[in-house]
């Protein structure tokens, strides 16, 4: 084969892609369609929780478009990081909607479905046996903060996927999954360099976001061949460009040449850009190094407590001068009812330090108004409750240094002002760990699903 075509519809699934778009996608003969379908940039909470953060409606209106044309094109579909994050739950609700979807249309396919979750006990006795490593800058794994972890997912290579490859299947469903993966095993299996696939799969998998203009949702087309890949886009409105994709490469990295993965590394420090057409790049140069011992990265999350927040506006510049006064007194006046220990009490404030807290290095605020945020967390809903109301109302009123009028100091956009927010989880497992045998971690389960299907 002297070359193979992947199409990328859409950042995530669920986020939807131009209908005309995808058509130029399907017209150019791709040879599988690939989507990536979760991440952690949302956080800990859908890891924890089991739910998805993309709504059931659009995933499934992307789905019904999907599915129905790789199987009238007769290519598999491959989905990664299934449900958003990647655990048991979110495999599972994906492929319900996906027989749901084949049922509804009178469609029948061989699906394969990949968990990923690793067993507690598996994660303890790697930890007993030193084969667990923090990420740079990370604490250590210990006894405690796994015994209170809900669910542990390991990002996959591309292992189970080209074991699903190994049969003929329709669909493939991955539980988490490290990004480039789902777009680079079909290639890897037919043959071409994985530094190249996993390369062009570090670009598929975010779609047209590394396009000009940037797009979470539309369509793009790769290309790979013996000596590189070419990147295409797939709407008149974007291109691709040798600036544009080289700082794509860059996305989401540590270093600027090296990309660690599961059991190797992505080198792109030989890697050369060459715009080819109006809209589509060429790449070469990419390498994949394999490492030993095989490492994978888990993630696992945690329940911390409940939040509670509520939100409010403040317009006098003599009580946004006085905020720290403001706030050290809400504080005192919280730790005199309840101590200071057992929950969480933060200030975000937006228009001062609300995105980067103690890093921000502008120190004056130049705005004429400020949003301020009541934050938090404590081991029960009623106690989150109980302390951002006596916050709020105490923020409210406080008499701070040069207050002339004697009204609110506060502007709520919201009544009730308070927002029971919930469950709250953290990232208590984000380590590495050594394995032998990648690829009997993970088992393939095969299906047939849909129309008289299972």
């Amino acid at each position: 084969m002297n070359g193979m075509r992947i199409l990328s519809p859409t950042a995530i699934l669920g986020y939807g892609f131009p209908r005309d778009s995808f058509d130029r996608g399907m017209a150019a003969g791709p040879d599988a369609i690939a989507v990536d379908a979760g991440s952690t940039d949302p956080g800990p909470a859908y890891l924890g929780s089991g739910t998805c953060f993309v709504a059931r409606a659009a995933v499934r209106r992307d789905l019904e478009i999907l599915i129905s044309s790789s199987l009238e094109a007769g290519i598999p579909l491959l989905i990664g990081t299934a449900g958003g994050s990647g655990a048991k739950p979110h495999v599972d609700w994906c492929v319900s909607l996906i027989d749901e979807v084949l049922k509804a249309n009178g469609r029948r396919a061989r699906v394969a479905r990949i968990y990923s979750d690793v067993p507690k006990e598996t994660v303890r006795r790697a930890l007993r046996d030193d084969r667990i490593r923090p990420l740079p800058f990370g604490p250590p794994l210990t006894d405690e903060s796994l015994g209170r972890t809900s669910s542990i997912v390991a990002q996959i290579g591309v292992d189970p996927i080209l074991q699903a490859l190994e049969e003929p299947v329709d669909i493939v469903v991955a539980g988490r999954a490290y990004d480039p993966t789902i777009f680079a095993a079909l290639p890897i299996r037919s043959g071409f360099g994985p530094g190249l696939a996993t390369h062009m799969g570090k670009v598929l998998e975010c779609a047209a976001i590394a396009a000009t203009p940037g797009s979470g949702r539309d369509c793009v087309i790769g290309t790979i061949g013996r000596e590189g890949f070419v990147l295409d886009t797939l709407s008149p409105l974007r291109n691709f460009t040798e600036e544009s994709v080289a700082a794509h490469t860059l996305y989401e990295k540590a270093h600027p040449f090296r990309l660690p993965g599961p059991g190797g590394c992505l080198d792109v420090s030989g890697c050369r850009f060459r715009q080819v057409s109006d809209t589509a790049v060429e790449v070469t140069g990419s390498r994949f190094e394999t490492s030993a011992p095989y490492t994978l990265k888990l993630e696992g999350a945690a329940l911390v407590g409940h939040r509670t927040i509520a939100v409010a506006g403040v317009r006098d510049r003599i009580m946004i001068e006085s905020l720290d006064e403001v706030f050290d007194g809400v504080r005192h006046s919280v730790q005199d009812s309840f101590g200071s220990q057992g929950y969480q009490l933060n200030f975000r404030t937006y228009g001062k330090d609300g995105v980067m807290g103690p890093l921000e290095p502008e120190g004056t605020i130049c705005g004429h108004e400020v949003g301020i945020i009541f934050d938090v967390v404590a081991p029960t809903q009623d106690e989150a409750d109980t302390i951002c109301g006596l916050a709020r109302s105490t923020a409210l009123h406080y008499g701070y240094s040069g207050r002339i009028a004697t009204a609110g100091n506060l502007a709520f956009p919201f009544s009730p002002s308070d927002i029971s927010a919930g469950p709250v989880y953290e990232f208590s497992v984000y380590h590495l760990m050594e394995v032998d045998k990648p690829e009997s971690m993970f088992p393939v389960e095969r299906l047939t699903m849909g129309e008289d299907g299972t």
